[in-house]
């Protein structure tokens, strides 16, 4: 798809926008809208359809011998944009869109869309005479990410803790120690990841998702210039709700105290999703109230780390954003969307 045909309103209604710290503007209505950054592009996903919209290499574009670009280097052939249907697991059954539960399978649902528009933008970079990605690889890459998320930031503290558990006074020292750690480990791999060269342009595009849905739900005209003008921050963005897994995970892990090793590593494990759904109605309940100082000031350490997950994109890096979100704007009205439909479109950002 081509880069025409940026001028989409939301649905003429008046500019609502509001000034960040950093300087930009930002919307102040949440709109039932997420995306992803993804190699060379950005996913954009409604309540009913999803979209990922991907810059090609241009034909002269050198390669290497596996037929990749630098990923430092701008793709710079055509944009092009597939769609797909969506149905939120959260409609098949009522008890998926209890509190808590709603959070787990909003994420586990995001975590499947995420993976697949990630190898659709792959394979998009590859040469024609290169073989896709296939299935089996992406599904082993998720189970291998998975495992080593939960190693970790999970496993990980819990077992250095471990070692010198004996020379803790008590039990409360144990988990504070602990959690500290975990936190250290979390902000030390996000500071680490922030400094790779390779990610320098996904982290652009994580801006160019966030600037465009900043745009939407101020009601503006969605051009890369009007875009431009948002913060790259956003209240809903996946970073911040990372920072709040790491908090919350302090509270239900501290009335278990220090079991004995087997009984911790395993707690750590089968407390993951119960810690993801709390954290979920945590950030929906900071997006409800995103205007209040309070929320502001609860929100503002996750929205300072996500100057390190987001770079300031450029014009063709926001047309892309945009044509991700007008493809599923093509298809649905966000400002139409029941409550129903709204459930679990609080952490996609």
């Amino acid at each position: 798809m081509s880069e025409a045909g940026t001028g989409h309103t939301n649905a003429d209604a008046a500019p609502s926008t509001a000034e960040p710290r950093d300087g930009a503007l930002s919307g102040t209505r949440d709109a039932p809208l997420g995306g992803q950054a993804v190699l060379e592009g950005v996913m954009m996903r409604g309540v009913s359809t999803w979209a990922v919209a991907v810059r090609q290499p241009a034909s002269d574009q050198p390669r290497d011998d596996d037929g990749r670009i630098d990923p430092t280097e701008a793709a710079q052939g055509e944009i092009e944009v597939r769609a797909e249907p969506l149905v939120s697991w959260t409609k098949r059954h009522h008890a998926l869109r209890l509190p808590v539960i709603r959070g787990v399978v909003a994420l586990a649902e995001s975590l499947k869309i995420g993976f697949k528009a990630l190898g659709i933008s792959a394979n998009a970079q590859l040469a024609e005479d290169e073989g896709e990605i296939t299935e089996r690889a992406w599904g082993l890459t998720v189970v291998f990410a998975m495992l080593f998320a939960i190693g970790l930031f999970f496993l990980l503290p819990a077992g250095i803790t471990s070692l010198f558990g004996d020379a803790l006074p008590n039990s409360v020292v144990f988990v504070i120690v602990e959690k500290l750690i975990r936190i250290s480990i979390f902000l030390g791999y996000i500071w680490l990841i922030s400094r790779m060269r390779d990610l320098q342009r996904v982290f652009e595009y994580h801006g160019a998702e966030h600037k465009t849905i900043h745009c939407y739900e101020a009601g503006m005209p969605l051009t890369p210039e009007n875009a431009q003008r948002f913060s790259r921050l956003h209240p809903r963005c996946g970073t911040s709700f990372l920072l709040i897994v790491m908090i919350v995970a302090i509270f239900v892990f501290a009335p278990l105290g220090q079991p004995d090793w087997y009984l911790l590593f395993a707690s750590r494990v089968v407390g993951i999703p119960l810690i993801a759904g709390l954290s979920f109605e945590v950030l929906k309940w900071f997006g409800r109230n995103r205007r209040r100082r309070w929320a502001r000031v609860l929100m503002a350490p996750g929205m300072q780390l996500q100057k390190l997950t987001t770079r300031e994109p450029d014009l063709a890096q926001l047309a892309v954003a945009i044509a991700a979100l007008q493809a599923v704007l093509s298809v649905e009205s966000p400002e139409a969307a029941s409550d129903e439909d709204r459930v679990g479109m609080e952490v996609v950002a």
